[in-house]
């Protein structure tokens, strides 16, 4: 058997290899109602695959868990044109392994305190005291976690400190764009950045490994959107911070996602929360062009990527 990253695999592999468990769910097979099955999905700094452990016990249902790092053997079989790993053999790893299990976690390409100090320069940008004190208040209180969270489930940076780095490349390409569109207001702009989805880390509970386990009771309920605008009012009453400051800083986390299906009760009306919505669409979808374009060969097409409107990608020959 091979030793393969995810992103290696293909259909009739037999593999072994180190995985975190992202999740693990007990199910039932569709023949019997008795016959239990673990359903996984693994990853590594390279993917994601699904997993089925179809033997499976109650000591096995409760030995593996989330965040876990484990070392399988298995066939890699294809079902509804997905690449599907058949397990067969699972263990927990050991210190003789000497494996790190943050090797095996996809992870933003800087360091989350590389990232973090880029947002601290921004941040010192903004020469609105009002801006800059509801901004720091709410980085204050949220730094712990924003040095590992993710910015989603799946899809856009779904990695560890992915929220930090779809905040700071949003901040560099709105400070190219404001040279630009020389009326926008910067402070506005630079805070709208970094504060658009920062209600994500209590949408979502996520390990440190930033693996999402499930989406929180209030993230189901209310959603980052609204989480972000109160987050932003509790802070202004502890600044004291201007009225109409804070209702701007609320519309342009209310209105960022643009549209009511997708959470936004309204539309941007003021200028920097259009560039807002149009910098976090452009960077989303540039980061799941340029995934969808590293795990595909030259002169061939991606499989379809639901988020990208469903459609593949074609890793040209022509490069930068």
């Amino acid at each position: 058997m091979e030793m393969k990253k995810i992103s290696e695999i293909k259909k009739g592999d037999r593999i072994e290899g180190f995985f975190v468990i992202k999740s693990v769910d007990t199910k039932v097979s569709n023949n019997s109602n008795t016959n239990k099955y673990l359903d996984f999905n693994l990853g590594d700094a390279s993917g994601d695959i699904n997993a089925k452990l179809w033997e499976c016990n109650d000591e096995l249902e409760n030995k593996f868990k989330q965040s876990i790092l484990v070392k399988i053997k298995g066939t890699v079989n294809e079902w509804r044109g997905k690449l599907q790993l058949k397990i067969e053999a699972i263990r927990l790893t050991e210190e003789k392994d000497n494996v790190n299990i943050c090797d095996y976690v996809a992870v933003a390409p800087y360091s989350p305190e590389k990232m973090y100090d880029d947002v601290l320069n921004y941040l010192s940008k903004i020469e609105n005291i009002d801006i800059q004190n509801i901004v720091t208040n709410i980085l204050t209180y949220n730094e712990e976690k924003l040095m590992h969270y993710p910015a989603a489930k799946s899809n856009h940076h779904a990695i560890r400190s992915g929220l930090l780095y779809h905040t700071t490349t949003m901040l560099k390409a709105g400070e190219k764009l404001s040279e630009i569109y020389t009326f926008l207001n910067t402070d506005l702009l630079y805070a709208g950045i970094i504060l658009h989805d920062i209600g994500k880390i209590y949408e979502m509970n996520a390990s440190e490994l930033g693996i999402v386990s499930e989406y929180s009771v209030e993230g189901q309920l209310l959603g980052h959107i609204i989480q972000g605008v109160k987050m932003i009012e509790t802070a202004s009453i502890e600044v004291k911070a201007d009225k109409e400051v804070t209702m701007l800083l609320e519309h342009m986390v209310l209105a960022h996602h643009y549209e009511a299906e997708y959470g936004s009760p309204k539309k941007p009306m003021i200028p920097e929360a259009e560039m807002l919505h149009h910098l976090d669409i452009m960077d989303a979808r540039m980061y799941d062009m340029n995934k969808a374009l590293g795990d595909t060969k030259e002169g061939k097409f991606s499989e379809r990527i639901r988020s990208l409107d469903n459609i593949s990608i074609y890793n040209s020959f022509l490069k930068k």
